[in-house]
């Protein structure tokens, strides 16, 4: 036992005195030059490598504007990002490698105890790069089969993996991003991949020069704290993700972010392989949002349970909730989502365009149809299962027009599964409600929930399809002018007693076979 004693005092003294003696590396006095035009990867790369073989320090990027193409991070090593310094990528595609997989601007793999502060900027100068990769294409000096492809939305553009990230990591320990912003990458912000022990503190993003800019993506980490960040994204703003079918994002905690996306604000997935677990998030401001203020999905056979989400005010977004469980990867069993909570949240869905006048706008949805309710789906025989939801206010635009689109209650059954289909709130096409739509699904309990409109719309409020178990408890529609305000099909013996409805429950709800 004494020489256990010993043996850790000894390693205490060693940690302190490296963390006394642990040496700043100033760029500029290794040659670097702040000028906006050197190149100074070398520079900076050798400053990494060096601390990190000396056992770890702090590489100072001063005053300046410093370009360099990818420089790879090492165990033990901070890159500080002065306040008045901005850190530029190289504006060449040919810098972020030679295949069509670029490289992000900052890597690293298998390192820990790793750190990017200060309260700098990493600009990736998205628009410059783009414009590179389009030069070489026409060239033929690079190659994406996919460039000359019209997408789903109408559009031409290079593939995501030809445009470089700003930053990713892959299967790093102990990570701390915190003060810096992030600008305008040509792809994906930020990717952490398989990390553990990941903060994310106080950092800012804007990069809205192309599209699929994510700006925050984590995918399969564990133990991960997310707090006070600010987002201004032209893809989704906080994302959680599962490549790996044999893992997840585990024990993620969420809290005090601002967030204007040209996607979905918070989402998890699409990508959900092995799934999602453990999920806390809490004090999100949204607004300016095309898509979701919050959407959770499990499309690729993972499992999505234990969420709670609370406190939350979306203003001027496209789609409340859209909760979804999909079969996309069709050679894998269905997955499950279940055993989630979302509470205290106040939404606004305009009847106009919630991100119009963006550098990149959100593709706008290329059939017809009125605004989209919040949403609950799963499969048939396969649930969405275990959601509370409390607390809860969505004031939508209205205004809905049967000449642009109409679903009639005697057509419940032909609104289409979608069972493959990239989740989205408006995969279905036009719905048959204006509030919430919930089908397949189990355990549904709503508490103290406000649906209400500004313009008149002819449809109900809410439609319960294949839903067992369900709980309302206090369900108030004050705006809906006619009946039906809500619709149950194939709904066993619904608790309804205590729905405050314009209407007496005998006219207000609609039952169907």
């Amino acid at each position: 036992m004494k020489g256990t004693g010993l043996f850790l005092l000894l390693v205490i003294v060693s940690t302190s005195v490296v963390a006394q003696t642990a040496k700043t590396y100033d760029i500029t006095t290794l040659g670097a030059k702040g000028d906006g035009v050197t190149d100074n990867t070398a520079v900076i790369q050798k400053a990494i490598d060096d601390a990190s073989a000396a056992g770890g320090g702090k590489i100072l990027v001063p005053k300046g504007k410093f370009v360099t193409g990818v420089i790879t991070l090492r165990s033990g090593v901070e890159l500080f990002v002065s306040p008045t310094a901005m850190l530029l990528g190289s504006t060449k595609r040919s810098d972020y490698g030679q295949s069509r997989r670029a490289s992000a601007l900052i890597i690293a793999n298998n390192q820990h105890h790793i750190a990017i502060r200060g309260g700098g900027t990493i600009d990736g100068r998205g628009r410059e790069v783009v414009a590179d990769v389009d030069r070489m294409l026409k060239e033929g000096t690079l190659q994406d089969p996919s460039w000359q492809t019209v997408n789903p939305w109408g559009q031409k553009r290079s593939d995501e993996s030809n445009r470089p990230h700003l930053l990713t990591f892959m299967n790093c320990d102990h990570v701390t991003i915190e003060g810096v912003l992030f600008k305008d990458a040509a792809c994906w912000v930020q990717t952490y991949s398989e990390c553990t022990n990941l903060t994310i503190k106080n950092i800012r993003v804007k990069s809205t020069a192309y599209y699929n800019n994510d700006g925050i993506d984590i995918a399969d980490c564990r133990n991960v704290k997310v707090t006070g960040c600010n987002v201004d994204a032209d893809d989704d703003g906080i994302c959680l993700k599962s490549h790996n079918p044999n893992a997840f994002c585990d024990s993620i905690e969420i809290s005090d972010c601002t967030i204007r996306s040209s996607a979905s604000a918070l989402k998890f997935g699409t990508a959900s392989h092995g799934g999602f677990k453990h999920i806390k998030v809490k004090n999100l401001n949204i607004f300016n949002t095309f898509r979701s203020a919050i959407a959770l999905e499990s499309v690729d056979g993972g499992t999505l349970e234990d969420v709670t989400i609370e406190n939350v005010k979306a203003t001027n977004t496209g789609n409340a909730i859209f909760i979804r469980l999909g079969h996309r990867k069709t050679q894998a069993p269905i997955g499950k989502v279940r055993n989630i909570k979302i509470s205290n949240v106040t939404v606004e869905v305009p009847s106009g365009k919630p991100d119009r006048g963006y550098e990149m706008e959100g593709p706008v949805v290329r059939v017809p149809h009125n605004l989209f309710p919040a949403s609950i789906t799963g499969l048939p025989g396969h649930p969405v299962e275990n959601v509370t939801l409390e607390n809860i206010s969505i004031t939508y635009g209205g205004g809905a027009d049967k000449k642009v689109a109409y679903v009639g209650l005697d057509s419940l059954q032909n609104i289409p599964e979608q069972a493959p289909d990239y989740p989205e709130f408006s995969m279905f096409g036009e719905l048959p409600c204006w509030g919430l739509y919930v089908r397949h699904a189990s355990g549904i309990t709503l508490k103290n929930i406000k649906l209400a409109y500004k313009k008149a719309d002819f449809r109900p409020a809410a439609v319960f399809d294949d839903v067992q178990q369900l709980q309302v408890q206090s369900l108030l529609v004050p705006s809906a002018q006619s009946a039906p305000v809500i619709v149950l099909k194939d709904v066993p013996s619904p608790a309804l007693s205590s729905m405050k409805l314009p209407f007496d429950n005998s006219k207000a709800v609609k039952v169907l076979k």
